[in-house]
This record gives C-alpha cells, structure tokens and sequence, in this order.
C-alpha cells in the first residue's frame, strides 16, 4: 500500500552504503583473439583500478596484481591506462607512475626508470612484433612539464627515444596495421583539445626514426578526436569542420565524410583512452554517435554507401566512449537510465550479447527509479537541455498539492555532458522525494560546435543563467516547489554552483564538490592541460585580470544569502583545497549557514567507498535541514556552522 508522506522524507532501498561499496567504475574495453579487457575502479579497495580479462564463455579474472594500481597521471585525469599485444598487458602503477608488462602466468616488472613519479606514461600501443611500445609520456622537470610521443624496446633494455616533441600537449600515437606508418595528434596552448588539434602522420623506420611528418587535417578551430587505421592501411578520423562531429577518412589525398549529419560521433578528450568507432572483419564500422534528443546509440556504418544501421540495443547511454571490435565481436560500456553500465561483449554475426561485467552488484527494483524526461527550455541566448528525473518510490506519494524540492546537477567540464546514464547517487535522491534536473547548459558537448562555444567568454555567466532557467522553467510547470530550489556540482560544476548562490537569489541551499571559488587562482595555480583552459572560457590571463576577479564567487561573499555545504580532496591538484578553505572562511566571516567536509586521501573527485558515502549522506542531511523535511534514514549529523 502505498504510504502518504512529505517529499524528502521516504525511506528507500537505496541506502548511502550501495553507493561507496556495492558498484565499480568501468572504463578501457579492449579485445585481442576473443579475450575481452577492461578497467575497473573499486571503491572497496580505496579506489584501487585493476585491469580484468574475460570472455562469453569465461568468468573475469585479474590480470594485474593486488599490488598494483592501474591508473596513469598524465594530464593528471590520465585514462589510457593499460594496453594488450598477445596476452602481454602494458600498464602505468599509480603509486611510481612507472610503465609496467605483465607476460601470462608471470609477475610483473617495469620496463620504465624509477623517477619518482616524474616521468608518466599513457594512451601506448605495442608493435605488431610486440619488441616495441609506443606512448604519450609527460616529464615533471625542474624547467617545466614537457609532453611527448615516445618508443622504447617493450622489455625496458634500452631508454626511450622521443619520436614528436615541441607541441604542447599529444595523444592517440596510434601504428598503420604494416608498422611503417605513425599517426597522432597535437594541440598547442590556449587550446583545448576539443578547441583545436592537429593529425600528423610520419613514416617510421625499422630502427624507431620517424621522417616524412605531414599535417593531415586540423588547426586552431578544428577539432580532432579518435585518430585510427582500418586493416587496409586506411587513416579515419572525427572532425568538427562542419560544426558536427563526423567520421572522416583519408584516402589517395581525399578527406572524405563517411556520413554526413548533424550528430556527434566524437567527444571531448578529457581522458585518453576513447574510443567511438572500430573497425570490422566485413569492412563496415561500428560506432557510437549521438543525435540531439538527449540519448546516445549504436550502430554499423557501411563506409562504401554512407548507411547507417541502429543496433536495437537497450543501451542508451554511452557516458565516455568506450568501444572496440574484433572480427565481428563488438565490446563496449553502455547503460541507460535503469540499467548499471555494462561491459558487454556483442556479436554481430549471430547477435548474440552477453554481459561480461556490471557496474553495480545490487539490483534494484524499477519502481523506485526514476526515469528522466528530456526537455528543452528557454534561456539568455537561445535554448538549452536537461534531464529531469522526477521523485520516484513505488512505496510513497506525496500530499496532494505538495510539490517536491529541486536539486539542479551541473555537470563538471564544463565541456562534459549529462547523460541518460543510470546514477545511483542521483536515485538515492530522487527514491526519497527529491526531484533532480540534469542540466546541459552552453557549452556541454553532444548539441555541436555551436553550443559548445557559446560559452566561449562566458564562463560563470552562460551556464549559471541555464541552471537557474531550468529550474525557474520546471517551476513554472508546477513540475517542483520554486521556494525549495537547490543546486549541486563538482569541479566546473561546483563553480556554476558558487556563481549561482553568489550573483543570484534564485536558489535556496547548494552542495559545491571541489567547486572553483577564485577563477584567477585556478588560472595561476593549476596543472599543465587546464593552465590556459580558462584563455576561452573568461579571457586570456593576466590581460583580462579584471574579468577574472569580476567572475570569482570569492571577492563577493557579501552577496552570498543561502546556506551552502563544501566537499573538498585535501590531496586535489586541479582544485587546491585553499579554494574551499576560503570560501568557508567567508562563509563564517558572513554568518551564513554552512558545512565543510574535507576528505584525507582524496584528489579531483572522490574514490574510496565510505567517502562516496558519507558526501552524499551529508548533502541529503543538509537539504532536509535547510528546507524542513524529516529524513527516514539514520545518517551520522552534519555539523552546520550558524544554522
């Protein structure tokens, strides 16, 4: 029977320790003679990433050791983490950042110096005699952090030796299928990858020297992703040239499309290690693309005529591209708004699908998952999307007349994207009575270049007036209560989030994770790949010095009205820890009600499982303080200075 009570204060069965210790991160599929590969990250293990081989017909096994961590720095997101050649598994250990081989059935060695840390390996491949790795490596030196592309014997008897170099940054160094050929990208600062890249292609000779390096595609406004050889020697790429991201391949000189549409088949490269396309043994492609209607999907490409085939899958939600092929075996990450991501091994002869691995051990009964709805709504300068996920408890409903809280989620990046990918931190919400709203505000990737850009200046301007837009639209609906309205996010999203609750009045409560309170201190004191980001977003710096303090929730805590809980990695390198301690400070020196909950251990988004838990049992606590509902749950207190 379903039971009348408040939103906020229905018990679910989604309790704050599912969300720590029940699922796993996955992430870097591969596939070589029908052993399967991923990553996954376990919260259990204090965030421990491993790298597991399965199959159909296997059960998944570790193929790295218990003393090993499979995480790279590079770019300090790292991803590309690991690669395979004939069982022998290539992978960079956390904890000395050294390059590591692991052959079957031995132990695993370096094949990299000790140099505490400094140098870093990502995104490899080896030769197709396996005596060769190539890869990304980045070098901490005393003069500066020098990003290259770098080959070196797959045993470690020898030094590497540096094959692209003077560029600011590298990725996707990738072999032609005889070896010869070496293709890779490059972008120079203020760009971002997803601003402008270039495709070189050299020649590379038997004894590891390169000649011939030729710029195939790409610029300053042209952005390029996922650099690959078919079997037959052919360079394909995904380019933005048309304000889409579409498939591309090069052949006798050409660049022709493959399919030519308003969609995106590319993403931004945040992480290394993407992949939204492969290649079959029938010479069609795979790939992963996305239309504006808020979903992402599957489909075979035939690269002869241009058809494009949807793969009916339940698989919506593809929130990182992660697919590749062998033969006709397809493995990839996939979800949607009620199924965990999975790695799924998919086989497009007999269409036969099996699901290797799932991100979450608990199962969930649908009535208490909310299905999101997506909708477009007005904004300053056009139009922007969210996700709106309704309360949802099959054992609950509210009093007549009574219309639930709103927490609006911005998404970090702010180049990121929301997906309808299933969130069991978001449902931990919505499952007590809570409604969430997914924004895709300006600047969110998978609505093209356009939309993208235009955050370009607007950085703390643009995505704020969409977060609160979104809200003040669903209010008007009566779709939630406009006198009960929150706002959450981590990284760029925490900064949307600061600007919401400082230059506006628009909400009532927020939750910053490592959010950005002082842009200019983000500017001048922040790793390598992200020291110029802000060049397009505000302005380059210190030329637009002015713009920046102007844009820094900081230097206007006198107009903070509404309490606010922080969360913060007291070992984060993109976000230092001052930027939370500052705002509190203020917090404090203004009387408002706050929370701050500092983490030991953790960097730019939080990874041991009873973290995990206690942010987001502490936020639930903060919101039913705040906005006066009881909780069902037991939840260790908060202690909120001034309420």
């Amino acid at each position: 029977m379903t039971r009348v009570a408040p939103f906020g204060s229905w018990s679910s069965p989604i309790s704050g320790a599912m969300l720590g210790s029940s699922g796993v991160g996955l992430a870097e599929p591969w596939i070589e003679d029908g052993v399967c590969y991923w990553r996954e990250g376990r919260p259990s293990e204090n965030g421990r990433c491993v790298v597991v081989a399965g199959g159909p017909f296997s059960e998944p096994r570790d193929v790295t050791p218990a003393e090993f961590n499979v995480r790279t720095r590079v770019h300090e997101y790292g991803g590309g983490a690991y690669w395979v050649r004939r069982g022998t598994v290539y992978f960079t250990h956390y904890d000395d950042q050294r390059l590591y081989r692991v052959d079957p059935g031995a132990d695993a060695f370096p094949i990299t110096p000790e140099t505490g840390a400094r140098h870093r390996y990502a995104d490899g491949r080896a030769s197709s005699d396996g005596a060769s790795v190539v890869c990304v490596r980045e070098r901490h030196e005393p003069d500066g952090v020098f990003n290259e592309i770098v080959l070196m014997p797959a045993d470690g008897t020898s030094d590497a030796r540096i094959l692209a170099e003077g560029h600011d940054f590298y990725a996707n160094p990738r072999l032609s299928p005889d070896g010869r050929k070496l293709a890779w990208l490059s972008w120079d600062h203020p760009n971002m990858p997803w601003d402008g890249t270039q495709l070189w292609v050299a020649d590379l000779a038997s004894d590891g020297s390169i000649s011939g390096e030729r710029l195939v595609v790409g610029g300053e406004s042209e952005s390029i992703f996922q650099p690959e050889w078919s079997p037959a020697g052919e360079l394909h790429f995904v380019s933005d040239r048309t304000g889409w991201w579409n498939l591309y391949r090069e052949r006798d000189g050409s660049i022709d499309p493959l399919h030519a549409a308003d969609m995106e088949f590319g993403w931004p490269l945040w992480v290394f290690g993407y992949s939204s396309y492969a290649f079959l043994s029938d010479g069609r492609i795979v790939c992963l693309h996305e239309p504006v209607d808020g979903t992402q999907r599957l489909a075979v490409l035939d690269p002869i005529t241009g058809e494009m085939l949807g793969l009916d899958l339940p698989h919506t939600a593809f929130d990182s591209p992660y697919l590749v092929a062998d033969g006709s075996q397809v493995l990839f990450i996939g979800g949607s708004p009620t199924l965990p991501a999975q790695v799924v091994s998919l086989d497009l002869e007999t269409r036969a699908a099996e699901v290797l691995r799932e991100s979450e051990t608990v199962e969930i009964d649908a009535g208490y998952l909310s299905v999101p709805a997506e909708i477009e709504f007005p904004t300053d300068g056009g139009t922007a999307y969210a996700h709106f996920y309704p309360p949802t408890n099959a054992d609950f409903a509210a009093a007549a007349g009574e219309l639930p809280p709103l927490v609006v989620w911005s998404h970090g990046g702010p180049t990121a994207e929301s997906t309808q990918e299933f969130n069991l931190e978001l449902q931990y919400f919505t499952s007590r009575g809570l409604a969430v709203a997914d924004v895709n505000y300006a600047g969110s990737t998978g609505h093209g270049r356009a939309f993208r850009d235009r955050l370009k200046g607007n950085w703390g301007i643009t995505d704020t007036l969409d977060c609160i837009n979104a809200a003040k639209f669903l209010a008007a609906q009566d779709k939630v209560d406009g006198a009960r309205l929150a706002i959450r996010g981590g990284s760029a999203g925490g900064y949307t989030t600061l600007c919401a609750l400082t230059f506006h009045d628009d909400f009532s409560a927020g939750a910053s994770y490592f959010g950005v309170a002082d842009v200019e201190a983000l500017a001048t004191d922040t790793h390598k790949f992200e020291s110029r980001y802000l060049d397009g977003l505000i302005g380059p710096y210190p030329e637009a010095a002015d713009i920046y303090r102007a844009r820094s929730p900081i230097h206007y805590t006198d107009l903070l009205s509404s309490p606010m809980i922080l969360f913060q990695g007291l070992e984060d390198a993109v976000v230092l820890p001052a930027q939370a301690e500052r705002m509190v400070a203020a917090l404090e020196a203004r009387g408002l009600p706050y929370a701050y909950l500092p983490f030991e251990g953790e960097q730019h988004g939080f990874r041991k499982a009873e973290n995990i838990r206690r942010s987001n049992e502490a936020e639930l606590y903060f919101y039913s303080r705040v906005f006066g509902f009881d909780l069902a749950d037991r939840i260790e207190p908060v202690d909120i200075h001034n309420l």
